[in-house]
């Protein structure tokens, strides 16, 4: 008797998309953009960034201070390694 509740309850288009879906489009998506580099890649983590942050001020008013927080920490992470892609920073 295991009872699946929403992490946020809605009725919005999302709420039909199963987390496992939602988890592997994602993490897709960002592997194959880091992988892929440059510019091409770049526009794929855009896409990511831009996603994320629709969802972030889709839900901002129901998240707590820690959430939000969390939340602008992984968009800025995301943010980063895009700009590393295009300007092609050396990491080693």
């Amino acid at each position: 008797m295991t009872s699946k509740r929403p992490l946020l309850p809605g009725d919005g288009p999302l709420a039909r998309v199963r987390p496992v879906v939602a988890f592997v489009l994602v993490l897709g998506l960002f592997v194959t953009g880091v992988l892929v580099g440059g510019l091409v890649g770049a526009v794929l983590l855009g896409v990511l960034i831009l996603a994320a942050g629709v969802l972030l001020a889709a839900t901002w008013k129901v998240l707590s201070p820690g959430q939000r927080t969390l939340r602008v920490v992984v968009l800025m992470v995301l943010l980063i390694i895009t700009v590393e892609l295009v300007v092609k920073i050396p990491t080693r």
